[in-house]
Parts: C-alpha cells; sequence; structure tokens
C-alpha cells in the first residue's frame, strides 16, 4: 500500500523540473545525432536504423476513453537500432493534457542527455515531415487540444552500479554463501562419522527447537522461543553439560546447515492431535493470500492497465471482488496483528513462568532480543537484495514509479534497521512494505508493559488496556475526520494524507495487537471454558459472521473519499479495526473451546503448518516478484478475471518457492543460533 503512494507522489510531483531546463542548451553532437536521425527518415528508403527508431515511438493505440492512454512504444527494439555514429536510446516524455495525465515513449540518439532530449521536445524538434513524432491525443477524446510536459526520464542503456549496490549485493552472497558452506562441510562430517553412533550431541541440541517463532503447532505448543513443554526443559538440562565442550565454530555450522535448518519445516504431524491454537496457522496463511492476491491486482492498476476504466468500473464496487485491492484487503494486515499480539503475550507469559515467574529486565532484554533475531536477518537480507536488484536489471517503461521510490534506500537504510522506517513520511521508507516489522515490533515492545501491569494489579490493567484501545479509536476517527480520508486507500490515489498520517502509524493500528495480547493472556491463564452451551456458541458465530460483513459491506458503502468531516467516515475508521479482531477472535476461541465445527478442520488442515513456517518470507518476499514483473513489461496489462487470476497464482508459486529457500538459507538459522551453549 505504501509503495503505491510514492508511485503517486512522484508521478504527480514532478512538473517542477522544467523550471531548471529553460537555460540549458542542447549540445552539437546531440543536435547534430538527432538531426541525422530526422533527415533519414524523410528519406524516401530509410536505412534500417532510422526505421526502427522511428517504429519504437510511442503510438495512440485504441481504448483511450477506457484508460489507454499512455503510449511506451518499444524499448527493445529502440535499443536494437545502431547507426555508424550512435545508438538508439529510449526516454518517456511524461505530458498532462486536460484532465489526462500519460506518457509517450520515444526512441533519440544515445548521445542526447535527459535534459537535453526534454529540450528537444520543449523546441518541438520532433517531427516526420509536417507531423509531430509526439502528438497530442485528438479533440475528439479529450476537450484540452495543448499538451503540458510533466517531465522526461531516459532509461540508461547500460548497467551501472555504484558502490552502494555492489556492497548490498555482497552482503546478499556472503548470507548466502554461508549456509551453503556449512551444509557442504556437515555433510563431509557426516559422511566421515557415518559409522559412529547418529545422531550427534550437538545436531539433538539444534533440532529440539526447529520451528520458527510464530507457527502453531497442532498440537497447541508454540514453536521456537514460545516454547512452554515441559519435556524440553528437561532435556535441555541433560545436553546442557555435553554441548560444551564442543567448539562455537562447529555449533555455529551446524545451525546454518541446510542439514539442520531444512528439518520440520514440510511436517504436517503433530505428537498430540486435536489440541489448541491449531486454527491460527490457517487464519495466518489465509490472511497471507489475502494480502498477496490484493498486491497481485493494486500495482497494475496503478499505472499498467490499458483498459483501467474498464477494470475500475467491473471490479471497485463489486463486493464478488472482495479478494482483490477493490475489497478491504487491510483488514488481512490487522488480522496479523491480533495475531502478533496473541503469541507475544503467550511468549512472554512462558518465559516468565520458566524463569521461576519473574519478570526481570533481563528477561525483557532476551524477549526483545529474540524477536529482533527473528525478524532483521530476512529483513535486512531482501532490503540489500532489492538495491541491487534495482542496480542490475534493465528495467521497461513501467518501472519509473517503483524504482524511484525504493532508491530512497541509499538514504533512509537506518530507519529499517532501526524498526522506526513507519514513523517517517511514507515516501521515504526504504523497502516500502517493510513498514509492518517496524509497526509489528513497537507493538511488540509494549506487551512486558502490559503483561507487567496484568502481574501487578488487575484493575490497574484494565484502565491501561482500556485507556490505549480507547486511545487508538479516537486517533483513527478524529484524523480520518479532519484530514476527510476515505475509510480505504482508493486506487486512484487520491488521499495522500491516508498513509502519510494514519495507514502506517501505531497509534492509528493498536487496537487488534492490543486485543491479541488481551486474548494471548486468557488462553494461556484460564483455567475453565467459557462456553458452557451449544446456544451461546450459536449465539456468538451468528454476531461474529455478521460482524465480518457488516464491516466488509460498510467499507464498499462508504468508498469515496469525503468532501467535508463525515462521521460516519470517522466512526468506521476508528472502530473497525478492533471490530474485526473481536471478530477474528471469536473464531479463535471457539475453535479453541470446541465449538469450530468444520471451520476448525478447515483452519486445523496439515497443509497450512508448512505455509505458516514460510509465511514470514512470503510477506516480505511477494512484492519484489510482483515489481520485477510489472517493471519488466514493456507494454500495458489488459485487464480480464483470467488474466489477474494467473497473476495472482504466478506470484504465489514463485513466491512459496524461494520463500522456502529463504526461509532455510536465512531466516531459520539466526533462529537456531545460541550464543551459548546453555
Amino acid at each position: 500500500m505504501a509503495l503505491s503512494w510514492v508511485a503517486f507522489l512522484l508521478f504527480s510531483g514532478c512538473s517542477a523540473v522544467l523550471e531548471k531546463t529553460q537555460a540549458l542548451t542542447v549540445s552539437q553532437r546531440c543536435m547534430m545525432d538527432t538531426n541525422t536521425f530526422l533527415q533519414e527518415i524523410n528519406q524516401d528508403r530509410p536505412k534500417e536504423y532510422a526505421v526502427l527508431m522511428y517504429d519504437a515511438f510511442g503510438k495512440m493505440g485504441s481504448n483511450v476513453e477506457g484508460g489507454n492512454a499512455n503510449q511506451p512504444g518499444l524499448l527493445q527494439q529502440c535499443r536494437s537500432a545502431h547507426s555508424p555514429t550512435f545508438s538508439g536510446q529510449y526516454c518517456q516524455v511524461f505530458l498532462r493534457q486536460g484532465t489526462i495525465q500519460y506518457f509517450v515513449g520515444i526512441c533519440v540518439p544515445d548521445s542526447c542527455e535527459e535534459e537535453e532530449v526534454q529540450m528537444l521536445v520543449l523546441n518541438g524538434q520532433f517531427q516526420f515531415g509536417q507531423m509531430s513524432l509526439i502528438p497530442p491525443l485528438p479533440p475528439i477524446l479529450v476537450n484540452q487540444s495543448t499538451q503540458e510536459m510533466i517531465m522526461t526520464h531516459c532509461l540508461s542503456n547500460t548497467i551501472a552500479p555504484e558502490a552502494s549496490d555492489v556492497t548490498c549485493l555482497f552482503v546478499c552472497c556472503v548470507m548466502v554463501a554461508i549456509p551453503l558452506a556449512a551444509t557442504l562441510f556437515t555433510a563431509i562430517i557426516r559422511w566421515q562419522q557415518k559409522r559412529e553412533v547418529s545422531p550427534t550431541v550437538e545436531s539433538s541440541c539444534l533440532n529440539s527447537g526447529l520451528n520458527l517463532y510464530g507457527t502453531m503447532k497442532t498440537n497447541g505448543s508454540l514453536s521456537g522461543e514460545i516454547n512452554s513443554s515441559r519435556s524440553e526443559e528437561n532435556n535441555s538440562g541433560r545436553h546442557r553439560s555435553l554441548c560444551f565442550p564442543r567448539s562455537c565454530v562447529y555449533r555455529c555450522l551446524q545451525a546454518f546447515s541446510l542439514q539442520t535448518t531444512s528439518q520440520g519445516v514440510f511436517s504436517t504431524s503433530s505428537s498430540i492431535p486435536g489440541g489448541g491454537y491449531s486454527s491460527l496457522n490457517g487464519i495466518r496463511v489465509l490472511s497471507l493470500f489475502w494480502i498477496i492476491c490484493g498486491h497481485s491486482a493494486q500495482f497494475p492498476v496503478i499505472n499498467n492497465l490499458d483498459n483501467y476504466k474498464n477494470w475500475k468500473k467491473t471490479v471497485e464496487s463489486n463486493p464478488l471482488y472482495v479478494f482483490t485491492t477493490s475489497g478491504p484487503v487491510f483488514l488481512a494486515v490487522d488480522t496479523f496483528l491480533l495475531l502478533g499480539g496473541l503469541l507475544s503475550a503467550r511468549s512472554l507469559l512462558g518465559s516468565i513462568h520458566r524463569a521461576e515467574d519473574k519478570l526481570s529486565p533481563s528477561l525483557v532484554a532476551d524477549y526483545l532480543f529474540k524477536r529482533i533475531k527473528r525478524v532483521q536477518p530476512l529483513h535486512l537480507f531482501i532490503m540489500c537484495l532489492t538495491i541491487g536488484l534495482i542496480s542490475v536489471v534493465q528495467w521497461g517503461p513501467y518501472c519509473f514509479p517503483f524504482i524511484d521510490s525504493l532508491m530512497d534506500c541509499k538514504t533512509y537504510w537506518w530507519a529499517n534497521l532501526l524498526l522506526i522506517s513507519n514513523l517517517l513520511p511514507v515516501h521515504e521508507i526504504c523497502v516500502p512494505w517493510t513498514w509492518y516489522l517496524s509497526l509489528d515490533f513497537q507493538c511488540y515492545a509494549t506487551t512486558p508493559l502490559l503483561v507487567y501491569f496484568y502481574r501487578l494489579n488487575r484493575g490497574v490493567f484494565a484502565v491501561v488496556a482500556g485507556s490505549l484501545l480507547l486511545m487508538t479509536i479516537v486517533s483513527g476517527a478524529v484524523i480520518t475526520a479532519l484530514l476527510q480520508l476515505p475509510v480505504f486507500q482508493p486506487s486512484t490515489l487520491t488521499s495522500e494524507n491516508y498513509v502519510l498520517y494514519y495507514y502506517v502509524k501505531p497509534y492509528t493500528r493498536y487496537g487488534p495487537f492490543l486485543i491479541g495480547i488481551l486474548i494471548g493472556i486468557y488462553l494461556t491463564t484460564k483455567k475453565d471454558q467459557l462456553l458452557k452451551q451449544k446456544w451461546q456458541a450459536a449465539l456468538g458465530w451468528f454476531c461474529c459472521l455478521s460482524l465480518m460483513a457488516v464491516l466488509v459491506g460498510l467499507a464498499y458503502i462508504l468508498r469515496e473519499t469525503p468532501a467535508y468531516p463525515s462521521v460516519p467516515h470517522a466512526l468506521y475508521q476508528g472502530l473497525h479495526r478492533p471490530l474485526w479482531a473481536l471478530a477474528v477472535t471469536w473464531i479463535i476461541l471457539a475453535c479453541e473451546e470446541g465449538y469450530g465445527g468444520f471451520i476448525k478442520s478447515l483452519l486445523s488442515l496439515g497443509l497450512w503448518f508448512p505455509l505458516s513456517n514460510i509465511s514470514f518470507a512470503c510477506y516480505l518476499t511477494h512484492p519484489v516478484f510482483i515489481i520485477l514483473y510489472m517493471g519488466l513489461q514493456e507494454t500495458p496489462i489488459h485487464y480480464t478475471d483470467i488474466n489477474f487470476m494467473y497473476l495472482f497464482l504466478g506470484h504465489l508459486v514463485l513466491t512459496l518457492v524461494v520463500s522456502y529457500v529463504f526461509t532455510v538459507l536465512v531466516e531459520k538459522p539466526y533462529l537456531l543460533l545460541k550464543w551459548s551453549s546453555t
């Protein structure tokens, strides 16, 4: 969502660059090569390079009324044109004609700089006979016949990575090479020891906590750091003295080896069937699919559809398309926040129980460090990979908004490192979709304080929790009313303030996480079932499903940006996130207490467990594939349901495959890495 806003800000805010071109002159070399090309295409039998360059110019297509105003031309054909003294260079001229903004792809000599191309266009140099090579849209399609230039942008024919790009690629290579080297080393050691007793003590120590933080086993025990089983504690005591004599280097290599990290990722079995928390895997994965589906539709809609108005008419107001960007996809993010709060509370309470019921500063520090160790390695890897890809990929005409937005990594990378990127203006966020990780960690850091108040005094805890929930409701409502915000980001990107002041901020998004903390504390400490009779469960399911339907339906009813402070918009914006979290909370609670029925069976399928294991990598990776696909396109995408379905499925399959690789190579080794032998 944040990435789309950067595209809008860049495209709509660039007209000021024209002021800098007024005093510029065109170099003799550029002018001579341009005149050579223009003279050649006006010959009776022009040379092949001139024909290729002329043919590569963008030309008006059909369905301009439906949104097909962009004229991209042919980038690769332009680059394939070579004269004795110059080659073709692809540039884009961004224009405004009346209310329509569009770009035209042009092919110019590579001896011309971007500013010189802009001067040539302003001076009307590109002529074929008496006809302009960049003609305005005809009056029948647009009332205004005068073109206004916004800017020009030329795509380089060569790849020239900077030192920071090379550094990022080197970091990625090292982070991948270490696990591969550890895998080879471990294979050699095991081959040498194949006649000895197996498994080794070190493998046993490492494998005791293989599953990822945040993934729920179907028997109800939390994996990784949220481990509360007594058997592990007994095993750790037995292995403590045995693990110590081995060298730290060998233990680290074991932790990084694929023989260790690949274990358990695809497991669908559990030692105790039918236990608690089994529904969380399904909720997590289905929410992830909703987000991927929304992004797969959202990015093309921004600037790469040749029938945008047809899409808007068919999809945007139709609840049948609720799983695409036309629907409130943001609710899936609130579901993730709810799960994060639940698991953070369960994790901390489990750590307190193992620490003899003491909440000490060192325990809180260890709790936060484990979260950083779980999130940051893969987060920073994706950040470096994104920066590196920008420099080595030759992008197409539809890459411009995305690439310039991601270039902010070279300036604001430190905000990602400190997990505060969501506090920056949205157009300054490095790898924009990672704003969620910063928000999640900021919410995560509040869990120890709330647990402290819960253990101190239940009355104080209730006041603090109630005040925080009221704060986030009031903040959302007041900001929406004062800034006249829509209830979710419109596809037309007409409300800049929605993302800048509302969507990524902790004071408006904390509600679902807080509710997750509350339900986590309740489920961890409860002694009796809340639901005693079937009528209670039936009433709860009716209220839950009705509430979800109302929240989704109101998102369509209130979808237009209000022209004045709107009470309905403000109330919906303030209340809908906590209410959605409460509805999902009911699903979790009903499944835990035996009233889930077929919904629990669906959410507890073994299929969700391995997908949940790689869900974090999927979230970070899927926008990279979408941006690559969009940025390499040379022609616009035509919206049809079948086209968008294939886009989603293609992105999903690639994401799942690569996310598994990133999970075992980058994410999981740091989860298993222990800094001491105890």
